[in-house]
């Protein structure tokens, strides 16, 4: 089974620029992406990516800021956030699926989260 692991978030003020990584072992995965999840509301999509570029999908929210990209041959997955906002404040998800998708409920594997919190 495909193990994701984020890398360390952190506390940023706003405006400034952050990169997430996610380390992927045990397997290969078509579709990667990213969700967060706010205090007190639902997990929601930010981006995702199938195998090439050309590919990637963003939730308008993001769409602009934030970058996904990966590396297939070190089975890496990045998101490059830039002009973050406190609203960007959320606990992060590095997912793994069958294709890309805007629905969260469609990957099949997730890491356990890195806290990205932006200051005003």
């Amino acid at each position: 089974q495909v193990q994701l692991v984020e890398s360390e978030g952190g506390l940023v003020q706003a405006g400034d620029s952050l990169r997430l990584s996610c380390t992927v072992s045990g397997g290969t995965s078509y579709a990667m992406g990213w969700a967060r999840q706010a205090p007190g509301k639902e997990r929601e999509f930010v981006a995702a990516i199938g195998w090439t570029p050309g590919t990637e999908v963003y939730a308008d929210s993001v769409s602009g800021r934030f970058t996904i990209s990966r590396d297939t041959r070190k089975n890496m997955l990045y998101l490059q956030m830039t002009d973050l906002k406190p609203q960007d404040t959320a606990v992060y998800y590095c997912l793994a699926g069958v294709r890309p998708s805007v629905y969260v409920g469609s990957y099949d594997n997730w890491g356990q989260g890195t806290q990205v919190t932006v200051s005003s």
